[in-house]
């Protein structure tokens, strides 16, 4: 029989410098190629060459890292392994890289180094003989008994592990099937090994040698397994089953590292999870789920992104709250006084929280209402709603949803995305731990809408009572009873809201403050934490309700209080410095010579000298306690006031009146100016009108062109015809601020009439209004908002739409009572009790006077 020839490698081979490991003959390995010379080898050879020798590459362990690209070549390794490229994958992020899959062939040894740029060629010598039909008897016979004893280790190494595996089973038909002289390098890159071990096998040429420095690397595996077997033999069906899923390469590490007990940790998680399941209350279906799920996670390998997203829907579900709740307090007597002792005024507000309370305590499995209080910013509404929360003794968790965009942040995302989570009313009831918390949905008046969804809309579902009992998130995909869950939405206008969504919550209205009211928030609330925030007392500082007063109509203009709170804040600080700088001297005269004060108070007293002792207190003692912050002491802290009233000044003359507006912010006095010119008749508008205000101007010319001869209006030429050669310019100040709304053409007319009577209309009245074309004044909305900016602008008189009249009710009695109130349904109807006069209307009187609105003295 003929001999077989040996394979030969070639005897110029490109080298690859690999610092990630150590490739012996016979196994594989994947390395990242990022160096300057290997990314060029990889070019020129793998991606460019056509032959087979072309893919063969001579790899070197190299202990310094390659990447550095060190202009002169490293020490090579005298000995490295001819490798196959198996596969070759290429990547730009986050730099260019490629990763080489790479199969070793035999050991090779350096002879000379023939090329070092762009990459390293060495001339090399075969060290390790290649045959494709390896005669098996005959190196068995040269072997003789190191072969046996090694053979032996390795069958029992590998038999120690379960069978059941096929990978296992696999290396159990290699052991037999493999030739001799490759099983110590195979078996060496599959235990758990140092580099510096096996660069030590790959060095020894010898195999003889090599078998030698192979056998107790098993010795030390097979007694680790035994070792770990006796620690654990109570968990060793549990074991099996997690061996059963881990690829070979991690099938023969050592045992007892510290990648096994993180495996074993990740078990003991897992039957805590499992037994937490079976413990928990939740529904029946959504039981299901978590059973079915948690059997998949038994199943699945760790690796697996998808372990790590089932285990976290699975300690949701656990955690989530499905039939824990807390007990409402149901006193109703001491909820009054609770809410009482948190919240000045707000009178409809506590009373339909107290109507819950009682109907609660009738009916047990009440739905919680579905709330929202509208009103401007600053008024108290977020803080109302932990009052609420704190009155039922129950949990509280504020979502703010302004500028949400996403319905997913509602609905959560489903859990094939990557990153999924749940949404904010899952999340936020796994926080509270409890099923029936107080949620408020803050700003839902700011929602916005994208391409990702409306939220508006998912919302819908959750603020429905006959739905949210049966609410379904994205992520968790099963039902969750939302229906004792008390919802309170915030917003400071409806008009943004959508009307679906509005139809679904109970409006309550949550107005501006008074003066009054305002005034005693600063001192029942306010004044007291800006006090206990700067380390102040009452002794050292006080602020009388004279000048509390001042700061709200000199230094605030607003609904709420939230100014007055920053206001009241600037004073304490300025009392603070003085605070400070008085305590030093108090110390340092602590401090001083007993004595040497002794003896000045003697010779004080001896000279009977009173004015001295005077001067002496003056020095020595602090400013008096406490400092009493007056109106001089504001203007030093806070400057010139910031609101003057200038109402008498703005109309000096005719052609100026007064309207009331409604703002998100609250309600505001609004001026209105016009002026007429010699022209061709034309109206001119600015302000930034809306188009609704624009029309309302139109309305008024039009109506107070018919009426002109019965009213004896005149051009400043005479003329009935008011537009007759005449412009007229009106304007609304505050001009960078965007105007709208029918509200304004009562205002407008009369603001008009006093241009064309010359009569100056009264400082102290205000009106509000729309009107049509013959004259109709129809109602409007805001009033008691509007009503409240004219009494915080010291006015007297407010004219109303007559249907408007039933809105007074819920204007406070004080306001009431300083102002007085004049209603019209009609431009030109006289008032009831009003003398008859033959060129005056019901918008020129004031009700039972004969005084019109319009001064009798001409300008």
């Amino acid at each position: 029989m003929s001999s077989v020839s040996p394979i030969q490698i070639p005897s110029r081979l490109p080298l690859l410098l690999t610092h990630e490991g150590v490739l012996l003959p016979g196994s594989t390995m994947r390395t990242s190629v990022d160096s300057a010379r290997n990314l060029q080898l990889v070019r020129s050879r793998l991606l460019k060459g056509t032959s087979l020798q072309s893919t063969i590459l001579g790899v070197i362990p190299n202990t310094p890292d390659p990447a550095s690209d060190a202009q002169d070549l490293p020490p090579l390794h005298r000995i490295g392994t001819a490798a196959l490229a198996v596969q070759v994958v290429g990547s730009n992020w986050p730099k260019p890289h490629y990763t080489l899959l790479i199969t070793g062939l035999c050991r090779f040894q350096i002879v000379q180094v023939l090329k070092e740029k762009p990459y390293p060629i060495a001339e090399v010598e075969q060290l390790d003989r290649l045959e494709e039909f390896p005669n098996t008897c005959k190196m068995r016979e040269e072997l003789g008994e190191l072969s046996e004893q090694f053979y032996k280790y390795a069958v029992q190494l590998v038999e120690m592990l379960d069978m059941s595996v096929p990978a296992v089973a696999k290396l159990r038909r290699l052991l037999d099937s493999l030739p001799r002289e490759a099983l110590p390098d195979i078996l060496t890159s599959i235990i758990r090994t140092s580099n510096k071990e096996k660069l030590q096998i790959l060095d020894a040429v010898s195999l003889e040698e090599r078998f030698k420095m192979t056998i107790p690397l098993l010795v030390r595996q097979i007694e680790g397994l035994k070792l770990l077997q006796k620690t654990r033999k109570p968990k060793q069906d549990d074991d099996k089953r997690v061996i059963a899923i881990r690829p070979i390469r991690r099938i023969t590490h050592i045992p007892g590292t510290l990648e096994d007990e993180d495996e074993d940790e990740d078990n003991d998680d897992i039957v805590m999870l499992e037994k937490k399941i079976r413990t928990s209350s939740m529904p029946e279906q959504a039981h299901k789920v978590c059973v079915k799920e948690i059997k998949r996670l038994k199943k699945m390998p760790q690796s697996m992104p998808e372990y790590a997203l089932t285990r976290n829907y699975l300690e949701l579900m656990v955690e989530l709250p499905w039939n824990k709740s807390t007990t409402d307090r149901l006193d109703i007597r001491a909820a009054r006084i609770l809410l009482d002792n948190d919240h000045y005024a707000m009178e409809k507000l506590k009373k339909r929280v107290l109507e819950y309370l009682a109907v609660r305590q009738l009916k047990n499995n009440l739905k919680g209402p579905i709330l929202c209080f509208v009103g401007p910013p600053g008024v108290g509404k977020t803080s109302v709603g932990r009052s609420v929360a704190k009155t039922l003794g129950r949990e509280f968790h504020r979502i703010a949803l302004g500028g949400v965009c996403d319905q997913s942040d509602i609905r959560g995302h489903r859990r094939t995305y990557v990153g999924s989570m749940p949404g904010r009313i899952i999340n936020g009831l796994k926080t509270v731990g409890v099923n029936n918390p107080v949620f408020l949905l803050d700003e839902v008046d700011k929602l916005g809408k994208s391409l990702q969804g409306d939220p508006a809309a998912a919302l819908l579902e959750v603020l429905d009572p006959e739905q949210n009992h049966n609410f379904t998130d994205h992520y968790l995909n099963v039902a969750f009873d939302l229906s004792q869950v008390l919802f309170i939405a915030t917003a400071n206008t409806t008009a943004t809201i959508p009307a679906a969504l509005l139809d679904r919550m109970e409006i309550i209205q949550v107005p501006g403050y008074t003066q009054e009211e305002k005034i005693e928030i600063a001192h029942r609330h306010l004044i007291p934490k800006q006090l206990e925030q700067h380390g102040l007392t009452p002794q050292q500082i006080q602020i009388p309700q004279v000048t509390t007063l001042d700061i709200i109509t000199r230094y605030t203009r607003e609904a709420g209080v939230r100014s007055l709170d920053r206001k009241l804040g600037a004073i304490c600080r300025a009392v603070a410095v003085k605070v400070a700088e008085v305590q030093p001297k108090e110390a340092k005269l602590e401090r001083s010579d007993v004595a040497e004060r002794e003896v000045c108070r003697e010779h004080i007293l001896e000279d009977e000298k009173p004015e001295s002792i005077s001067d002496t207190a003056d020095l020595a003692l602090p400013p008096e306690m406490p400092i009493l912050i007056d109106f001089h002491a504001l203007k030093d802290i806070l400057g010139p006031p910031m609101y003057e009233m200038e109402v008498s000044q703005r109309l000096s003359q005719p052609g100026v009146a007064i309207g009331l507006a409604w703002t998100p912010l609250g309600g505001e006095i609004m001026f209105v100016e016009a002026s007429r010119m010699d022209g061709e008749g034309q109206l001119t508008l600015t302000g930034q009108l809306g188009d609704v205000m624009k029309e309302s101007a139109h309305l008024a010319i039009s109506w107070l062109r018919s009426n002109a001869k019965k009213y004896q209006l005149t051009n400043a030429f005479g003329s009935f015809d008011l537009l007759d050669n005449t412009d007229i310019h009106l304007h609304f100040p505050a001009g960078a601020v965007t105007k709208d709304g029918p509200s304004a053409g009562v205002t407008i007319v009369t603001c008009l009439a006093s241009l064309f009577s010359g009569r100056l209309v009264r400082s102290d009245v205000a009106m509000t209004g729309e009107i049509t074309l013959r004259g109709l004044v129809l109602p409007v909305g805001g009033i008691k908002d509007k009503v409240l900016a004219a009494h915080r602008a010291g006015l007297k008189q407010v004219i109303i739409p007559r249907r408007n009249e039933k809105d007074l009710e819920g204007v406070p009695g004080n306001v009431r009572q300083d102002l007085s109130f004049v209603t019209a349904s009609c431009l030109d109807e006289q008032p009831e009790g009003a003398h008859p006069h033959p060129h005056r209307s019901a918008l020129f009187h004031t009700a039972g006077t004969t005084k019109d609105i319009f001064n009798t003295n001409m300008k």
